[in-house]
């Protein structure tokens, strides 16, 4: 990380953008594990 954050607003806007990521692979990783315990449940 060599950014260097000069303002609160472009630390706010960084750490805003960091979270929208984590969240979206969070919901992606949860949709998949599940579909793989559901899928499994089938046999």
């Amino acid at each position: 990380m060599d950014s260097i954050f000069f303002t609160l607003q472009d630390f706010m806007t960084y750490t805003k953008g960091l979270t929208y990521l984590l969240m979206g692979l969070s919901l992606i990783v949860v949709t998949a594990y599940f579909t793989f315990l559901m899928d499994r449940d089938d046999d």
